[in-house]
């Protein structure tokens, strides 16, 4: 996982920031940025809307993931059998105006909160979409220990799916 800093170039009219440059990420191929995505996603949120833990096996997808408009918190966690940090995960609240990117690869469980208005999120993804090979982890797992930003008595909007996925005991990984 690995939070990643953008910097825009800014004047007058406003900004132009490179939200993405394959030469850039092929040039730390230590910390497993990709710089070849085969899918572009994006995503629009209402405020207090969660999604997730979600991740798939095959193919094997990872998610460079970006907030383009509002603000959003963004999670990754660790599911990856024998890791010394399954269970473990990272989080960065994402904004217009920080440009902060979160990537996630394989093997790892991404979600995120809404805490603007409405959020539109971007996902970079290394493979193709299979509904027969993707699942999700409880967004509210307690074994996870995942602060969630929620006001006092928020009750997140959260999916049927989301709602009734399994623990992260229960789940079916990687394993």
């Amino acid at each position: 996982m690995l939070i990643v800093e953008h910097e825009p170039f800014r004047d007058d009219r406003g900004f132009l920031m490179e939200a993405f440059n394959a030469a850039e990420f092929a040039k730390h191929p230590d910390v497993g940025l990709p710089s070849t995505f085969v899918q572009m996603n994006h995503s629009r949120s209402v405020k207090g809307v969660t999604r997730g833990l979600h991740f798939q096996w095959d193919p094997p997808m990872g998610k460079y993931m970006r907030v383009a408009r509002g603000e959003a918190f963004l999670v990754a966690v660790d599911i990856r059998p024998g890791s010394p940090t399954l269970g473990e995960h990272v989080t960065v609240v994402a904004n217009d105006e920080n440009h902060l990117a979160l990537w996630a690869p394989a093997c790892f469980a991404r979600g995120l909160a809404t805490l603007s208005e409405i959020v539109d999120v971007e996902y970079f993804i290394t493979g193709h979409y299979n509904g027969t090979a993707e699942s999700g982890i409880k967004w509210n797992d307690p074994e996870l220990g995942i602060d969630w930003p929620l006001e006092d008595g928020q009750v997140p909007i959260v999916s049927e799916k989301d709602s009734n996925a399994p623990s992260f005991r229960e789940a079916d990984t990687y394993s």
